[in-house]
């Protein structure tokens, strides 16, 4: 088995596709259990965003894609043409370009970091991640942090939140004069609330499964917020102008149905929604309504580039800091590999020790002078040291010029003859 790196993303699947494939965050503690547990891999750690689902493994590559369309219920060959898979190096520089922002639809976005932070400690508490993936992670938190602190690559940025204004801005000339309702209470609606609350609307509204983590949403908003419960959506959604949403629901909150009432008690007055939620909160089909305007985050790839080019140069130096690290953290790996051989290796020397001392102390005892006893000594420790190599070269012979060389260099014998 291998360090393998299996998933898709915002460039190679649509939404459509991507929705089919995220964990909701109630599943995917045993979702990376079950995965590890599984025979496609010894370790596992799941990343699951509204723009992509990386599976990172000590695994084998293709069982990790067969498990993956069986959890979800889909033929393999349907997701694969969605797929990356990268192994070894490939997946180390994956792993470090994803955390610093480098991958991301909002290049150099701060985000992503703290949700690979979430998925290893989910990764962490299920005990499916054990001395590999701890190293790459630990190491792809150190070099994230670096590239941050050295780079300007974050700097300019437009977030998912801040891009969520300005096209509702689009729609209506003035934010201030709107409500705003927000379904879910999430570290996502949460950001995009308080770039909302910045312009000071009418009035913001947010709907959650539990009331009591909606008010404490409300109560950092410090504006005119109040709370309400899910199951109140059919009731109210027609006083609202503007309607964000991200839960983690795995069925639409919001159906066409619903949303054709609401605008028939709004008298046809236009109503902006953003479904930032993977899988979708709003159905489809409310986009095919007159003075619906849906959106989703695939939708807003044209704002959040704004900027980019301010952030090309930072992200090539970026870019040559990962591979340096990359260089830097494979060299480490492979030295790594040889620490059990080491470690045997020295065992072994420490046995032969002992057993020549111990008999060198019976000779003592019986009352053999110190020096023949030393010479003996000596002779032993010698003999069982060499005994090995010498017998492997004795059968080698002259012809396995690599195990002659390897030989030669671990002794220093320069300038022998095979």
């Amino acid at each position: 088995m291998q360090l393998t790196a299996v998933g898709l993303n915002h460039q190679t699947a649509p939404l459509s596709i991507r929705e089919k494939l995220a964990f909701a965050a109630a599943s995917l503690p045993e979702a990376v259990h079950a995965l590890a547990q599984s025979r496609a891999a010894k370790e596992a750690v799941i990343l699951s965003t509204c723009n992509r689902t990386e599976l990172y493994c000590v695994g084998d590559t293709e069982a990790v894609i067969e498990w993956l369309a069986q959890y979800h219920d889909l033929p393999a060959e349907e997701i694969r043409p969605y797929l990356y898979t990268l192994d070894g190096q490939e997946a180390v520089r994956h792993a470090f370009r994803v955390a610093c922002g480098l991958d991301s639809m909002v290049l150099g976005e701060p985000q992503i970091l703290g949700q690979i932070k979430d998925a290893v400690r989910i990764a962490q508490e299920q005990e499916s991640i054990n001395s590999n993936l701890n190293a790459l992670f630990q190491k792809t938190f150190s070099v994230a942090k670096e590239v941050r602190t050295d780079t300007h690559v974050g700097e300019n940025s437009v977030s998912m939140a801040s891009a969520s204004v300005k096209m509702a801005e689009q729609i209506f000339p003035d934010i201030a004069d709107l409500n705003v309702l927000f379904i879910g209470a999430g570290e996502m609606i949460e950001l995009v609330a308080t770039y909302f609350a910045a312009k000071n609307p009418k009035l913001i509204t947010v709907a959650n499964r539990t009331l009591a983590r909606a008010q404490e949403l409300c109560d950092k908003l410090s504006v005119n917020a109040e709370p309400c419960l899910l199951s109140e959506l059919p009731d109210i959604l027609h006083e609202y102008d503007v309607v964000v949403s991200s839960t983690a629901s795995q069925l639409p909150l919001v159906g066409k149905g619903m949303v054709e009432r609401a605008l028939k008690q709004r008298h046809n007055m236009p109503v902006f929604l953003l479904d930032l939620a993977v899988p979708r909160d709003i159905e489809a089909e409310v986009g095919d309504l007159e003075d619906a305007y849906l959106y989703t985050v695939d939708d807003m790839m044209g704002i959040v580039q704004s900027g980019k080019e301010a952030r090309q140069k930072a992200a090539a130096e970026a870019e040559a800091m990962v591979e340096g690290k990359v260089a830097e953290f494979v060299e480490w790996q492979k030295s790594r590999q040889s620490v059990p051989l080491i470690r045997a290796l020295r065992d072994e020397g420490e046995r032969a020790r002992r057993q020549v001392l111990e008999n060198a102390m019976k000779q003592l005892a019986k009352g053999a002078s110190p020096e023949d006893v030393l010479e003996r000594l000596s002779i032993q420790l010698t003999n069982k040291l060499l005994h090995s190599p010498t017998r492997t070269l004795n059968k080698a012979g002259s012809e396995d010029s690599d195990l002659v060389e390897a030989v030669a260099q671990i002794y220093h014998l320069d300038g022998h003859e095979p």
